[in-house]
């Protein structure tokens, strides 16, 4: 049977770095005779990624021409669209050069072996153009001259990149581990060529997907439903990577999915999967970086709604949606981006409409209005605050309660104007 989805990314079907049985033992056996470099989590999940075919068409981390034309044109030398860097950085003492053959560990566990193909200096005038090429956006706190003045303590992707150490390394990757994802999350760590075969084997040819880092609430769930009404089904497809201080960990989040769907899905229309990432809070990039992956995945439709991925107030409302259109095209199908947004206008639960609405479906005043938001709903469960009727199903509320009265430590969880509904 073959396949009605969407080609991989890139032109060259899956790119698949990950090496198993005994040629994966051969490489782990010469990886102890290499040089040692310890990694980040990025850049664990960058290689769990490369070595599923999550990454397709990259092989490797990005040469020092990948990364300029990544930044400032959203394509890589060759003129495949990429909308962020994925690069590997490391501290000049290590005396790493073009040629070089490297191990890439974390706690102790060999992630992957590289051949440097080259290396580039990254200076802090470097870091600090690519912040304001990838991070920098349309919202209050990014115009006017304040992105540099909240930006360095207030912008997780930013503070991220300032903090890389000074070479990027570039090169080929042979990928040697998943993590411990496979065994924590079984059945919901899923490889793109895992989708792939569900979708086929559901007949999807249409697939929306759903992405998350919060639980959901009943503005994702509207979301997810409108795009089951006009596609095949939907991947309801969470990070189950690292995220910052006050985010909601995987496993919570992956189980109050489960119990939703379970409730109030139709099963075989949706399928709920985790995929490996640290979030780079990106704002639109990293919205553009969702569509691109999941293009890998055999998704189409990329669900775009208000503030998707956002950061505080750096980025506008619906600026995640407006990047798409201007984003360049080659006219080769394999270079150019195919998965195309879904764009949702600001959702909500209306009292008057006496359900789910949208501003392009609601006529009534912001009064009638409850505003629903990932963030919102973390800092109410987080103060212990009566969470307002119709932001949840309760049987997702009482299962966030029970992880946050486990909590013994608070995490202060900042409100910006997009969660709160004052700039509806």
């Amino acid at each position: 049977m073959s396949s009605k989805l969407v080609a991989p990314h890139g032109g060259k079907g899956l790119v698949c770095a990950l090496l198993v049985g005994q040629e994966r033992d051969a490489e782990l056996e010469k990886a102890k005779g290499l040089k040692q470099i310890e990694i980040s989590a990025r850049t664990k999940g960058d290689l769990i990624m490369m070595g599923i075919g999550g990454f397709s068409p990259l092989s490797g981390f990005m040469t020092k021409a990948d990364w300029k034309g990544v930044c400032e044109n959203f394509q890589m030398a060759d003129g495949t669209f990429w909308p962020v860097p994925i690069t590997l950085d490391v501290d000049a003492s290590e005396g790493v050069k073009a040629g070089d053959e490297i191990a890439l560990v974390k706690d102790g566990e060999t992630f992957a072996t590289m051949h440097v193909s080259e290396t580039f200096e990254m200076t802090e005038a470097d870091k600090k153009w690519e912040c304001e090429k990838v991070f920098m956006g349309e919202g209050e706190e990014s115009v006017d001259g304040k992105f540099w003045d909240l930006a360095p303590d207030d912008h997780p992707g930013v503070i991220m990149v300032m903090a890389q150490k000074d070479i990027n390394l570039a090169g080929p990757v042979k990928v040697l581990s998943q993590g411990e994802y496979p065994a924590e999350y079984p059945g919901v760590f899923l490889t793109p060529a895992e989708t792939r075969r569900m979708f086929d084997e559901r007949g999807w040819a249409n697939v929306a997907a759903l992405q998350l880092r919060n639980p959901m609430h009943r503005s994702h769930e509207y979301l997810a439903k409108i795009a089951v009404e006009v596609c095949d089904g939907v991947l309801i497809h969470s990070l189950i990577g690292n995220l910052k201080a006050g985010d909601i960990p995987a496993d919570t989040r992956v189980k109050a999915i489960e119990i939703l769907i379970d409730k109030y899905f139709v099963n075989e229309n949706v399928i709920n999967a985790g995929y490996p990432l640290d979030m780079r809070y990106a704002g639109p990039r990293e919205g553009l970086l969702h569509a691109t992956f999941r293009q890998n995945y055999g998704v189409n439709n990329m669900l775009i709604g208000r503030d998707h991925a956002g950061v505080g107030d750096f980025y506008g409302l619906f600026e995640a949606q407006e990047i798409f259109d201007r984003i360049p095209t080659t006219g080769d199908a394999g270079k150019d981006l195919q998965c195309r947004p879904m764009k949702i206008d600001w959702t909500f639960y209306c009292t008057e409409c006496d359900g789910m609405a949208s501003l392009r479906t609601c006529p009534h005043d912001k009064a009638s209005r409850v505003i629903l938001s990932g963030t919102k709903l973390r800092k109410a469960l987080s103060d212990g605050a009566e969470i307002v009727d119709h932001f949840g199903r309760d049987e997702v509320l009482d299962h966030l309660k029970e992880y946050y009265a486990s909590l013994t430590e608070k995490v202060e969880v900042k409100m910006q104007g997009a969660a709160s509904g004052e700039s509806m």
